[in-house]
Formats: C-alpha cells, sequence, structure tokens
C-alpha cells in the first residue's frame, strides 16, 4: 500500500487517548506503524523514567524522523523486518490504526506473538465500520464511499466491529483484557438511530475501539 499521498497530519499523531491503556508495568515498547515516532515518545515524558522504545515504520521519510526520538525504528513492512527483533522481549506493542491497512492481519497478529514478554500485552486501536457517520451513510444513502481518513480511509483494506475485532483476537488464541470504544462522537444524532434498534447499537457512537490483549494463560502484574 502506498501512503506517500497520506496528509503528514497522518504522521504526527500523537495519540494520546492511547495512553490510558499503558499497563502499570514496562519497560520495552514496540510502536507498529510509528509515524514520526510522537506517540512512543509521549510515552517515555510520562512515564518518566528509563524505558526501551522501538518502532516500525513503512514509510522512510517518516521512519527516519522517527529515529531522532525513538531508541531504534525498523524502516519497511512489518512482516519483512521482524526477523530483526528479538523474541520474547516486548512489554506492549502498540497498533494504533494499523491492522485494517494489512491485507492479512491475521497473520502479523500470529508473528508478532513470539516478539511479546511473557507477560506482555499488545495494545491495538482499530476504525469501527459502525461508527454512525458510516453506518447510516451505507444503509440511508446506499453510500460506500472511501475518503482521505476517517473509517473509509482508502488506504484501509480491512473493516472491523466491535464484535468482529473480538472475533480476531481470540481466533489468534489472545484473552481479551479490555475492550472500549474512543473518541466517542458528540453528536446527538446516534441516541435517534437507537430508537429502533432498542438502545442496542450504541457501539455507533465510536469511531474507533481500542482492545488489550494477552496470550493466554500467562500471568499478568500489570
Amino acid at each position: 500500500m502506498d501512503y506517500n499521498n497520506k496528509s503528514n497530519v497522518y504522521y504526527r499523531n500523537a495519540r494520546p487517548e492511547m495512553l490510558q491503556f499503558l499497563p502499570k508495568n514496562f519497560d520495552k515498547i514496540l510502536d507498529i506503524g510509528c509515524g514520526e515516532g510522537l506517540f512512543a515518545h509521549s510515552i517515555r515524558e510520562k512515564s518518566n523514567r528509563e524505558i526501551e522504545l522501538w518502532g516500525i515504520e513503512p514509510m522512510e521519510k517518516q521512519g527516519l524522523e522517527a529515529k531522532k526520538k525513538l531508541d531504534k525504528v525498523l524502516i519497511g513492512k512489518s512482516e519483512d523486518v521482524l526477523n530483526e527483533i528479538p523474541d520474547n522481549y516486548f512489554d506492549v506493542i502498540f497498533f494504533n490504526d494499523v491492522l485494517e491497512h494489512l491485507v492479512d492481519p491475521y497473520n502479523l497478529l500470529k508473528l508478532i506473538k513470539s516478539k511479546l514478554s511473557n507477560d506482555g500485552f499488545i495494545v491495538s486501536s482499530i476504525p469501527n465500520v459502525r461508527y454512525h457517520n458510516t453506518f447510516m451513510d451505507l444503509v440511508l444513502n446506499k453510500n460506500w464511499d472511501y475518503k482521505s481518513f476517517g473509517v473509509l480511509d482508502k488506504t484501509h483494506l480491512r473493516f472491523f466491529t466491535k464484535k468482529s475485532i473480538v472475533k480476531m483476537y481470540e481466533s489468534m488464541d489472545f484473552e481479551i483484557i479490555e475492550h472500549k470504544g474512543i473518541n466517542r462522537s458528540k453528536s446527538v444524532k446516534p441516541y435517534f438511530y437507537n430508537i429502533p434498534f432498542l438502545f442496542s447499537a450504541m457501539d455507533m457512537f465510536y469511531p474507533q475501539f481500542a482492545t488489550v490483549v494477552c496470550n493466554k494463560n500467562t500471568d499478568r502484574d500489570g
């Protein structure tokens, strides 16, 4: 996938809303799709202690910028550079709006398992295709129009719902620790849309869902 035409904002998003999903204890973090490294760098500022930050970024220009902020940055597709990453190493691996860009996110999750420490976590943010703007435009207007950003970003290859995100992780033998909507819409429209659904579709308030998972049958203290 060519991201050369993406806005620079895409690579400079610090994603402060994802900091809440950091575990209590961590020393080594990998940010996959790290952009210019602002999110991972913010973790260092928040932690106020020595931590090791790695990143993977497919775009060379942005990856070189990230190298100025992180301890180690690998430039290339995740699947192609994983052999340069030590096994059983990272306490947290972040996928901030990354998995939906992949042809086979299941395969990458399978491969990345061996890079987690014994009690490590994966944290992801994934767009929700049932977000009210997208969902109702499809239902009412029969539109499925790709855009330059958002849930129907033209570079997205996979589409997820709150439920299907859980299914993906569980099918890969991960245990769900936390799963919640983020960046809630301030619009009142979802309340009206929910009336015929008896308010059972409240997930449409959220453009993304954040999920924290770990390998099953591991001891955790974070």
